[in-house]
């Protein structure tokens, strides 16, 4: 008969099976014992947390006896497995991490796997190693030396986080149809036409398209997104100089809200998106008209993902612009069907980051002034 092993965690290591669970990187299979051994202690049967995790109901029993008889790091870690003993030993595979971290050989723009596997064998006793064995060293500590990510690290001070609070802001609020709250953002692409026409689909068959294409040039497009309502506009223009900026906003006020008081525009710092460019388009009655009814609201620099139109130009490109159109007419029409199909949908875009989870998230970022006591 099995024995029903009771998990009774200190506050300590509730507190690293919570922390482990809110955030960082971390092994998929050791995030689900730190779930069973939370479900665990909380009195939840082994049927349901195996369920619930998705793992068998030998998994729960394996993982509560491994912390009862031994601690929580044993019943984190993984069992020792039957079978051929480890080509690496744990200095070997420190060095492996250490190796695939260090720069590149002469020549080479990134490690491989290859290349990885032949360091070792210079650098050990090992006669050989395979790439497989290579790949799930690394693979233990999410390494992939062969990728790599670029993003922009913001400096995160007072100006930032006025900033992002401030649009947080206006996003948690109410709808108010005399004060809407619209995001704008405008994006490039290009015009790519075909060479020879595709082959048509037919039973048995894939369409065929032809490898070779004509660049017809570039469009760019304006987008408009209601933060509280299921309504967008794409614009197709041919540039986006500061006189097309300022059209926009023109439109903006006359055309798609001619009936509210004001208008809060949520938009990046390029360096057309400001009042001045009204000025230099329009006369100055005119634009001081037009900005009277404008409140523009910039997101902080690098945090473009603070501005809800950056979702819906995704939306756009993955659902109307992932193909061949190579020219404007119909960039243009089949735009205006894919607004128009969306707003009758009403689609819109659901906005849970709040100034509250901000504060809680970025806690460690915010200037130290700023944080709450």
């Amino acid at each position: 008969m099995n024995i029903r092993y009771r998990v009774e965690l200190n506050e300590a290591e509730r507190e690293q099976l919570t922390s482990m669970l809110s955030g960082g990187k971390h092994a998929v299979r050791k995030l689900k014992r730190a779930q069973i051994l939370l479900a665990a202690e909380a009195g939840v049967s082994e049927e349901a947390i195996a369920s619930s995790v998705s793992v068998g109901a030998s998994t729960v029993y394996r993982t509560k006896r491994r912390f009862v008889e031994g601690n929580l790091e044993l019943a984190l870690s993984e069992e020792t497995r039957p079978g051929v003993p480890r080509k690496l030993s744990g200095k070997e595979t420190a060095l492996l991490v250490a190796t695939a971290c260090s720069s590149p050989p002469q020549g080479r723009k990134r490690w491989t796997l290859d290349l990885l596997a032949g360091a070792m064998v210079r650098l050990t006793a090992h006669e050989g190693l395979s790439r497989e064995t290579v790949r799930r060293r690394l693979a233990e500590d999410d390494l992939k030396p062969w990728r790599r990510d670029m993003w922009c690290i913001p400096q995160v001070d007072g100006s930032y986080v006025a900033r992002m609070e401030d649009v947080l802001d206006l996003y948690a609020e109410e709808l108010d149809p005399s004060h809407p709250v619209v995001c704008f953002d405008e994006s490039p692409t290009q015009l790519i036409g075909e060479v020879r026409e595709p082959i048509p689909a037919a039973p048995g068959q894939l369409e065929r398209y032809d490898c070779e294409y004509r660049r017809n040039g570039t469009a760019n497009l304006f987008v408009f997104l209601d933060a509280h309502r299921p309504w967008r506009h794409v614009k197709v223009t041919e540039h986006r100089a500061a006189r097309d900026f300022a059209l926009c906003m023109r439109d903006l006020a006359d055309i798609h809200y001619p009936d509210a008081e004001l208008i809060r525009v949520v938009m990046d710092n390029l360096s057309t998106h400001n009042p001045g460019a009204l000025y230099e388009t329009f006369p100055a009655s005119e634009a001081h008209r037009i900005l009277q009814r404008l409140e523009f609201h910039y997101t902080p620099k690098h945090a473009s993902w603070l501005n809800m139109v950056e979702i819906e130009i995704g939306v756009l490109r993955g659902q109307c612009l992932d193909r061949r159109i190579g020219e404007r007419e119909t960039l243009t029409a089949e735009i205006e069907a894919w607004q128009r199909q969306r707003n009758a949908s009403g689609a819109r875009i659901k906005w849970r980051f709040t100034t509250q989870k901000a504060r809680d998230k970025l806690a460690r970022a915010y200037p130290n002034t700023a944080k709450e006591s």
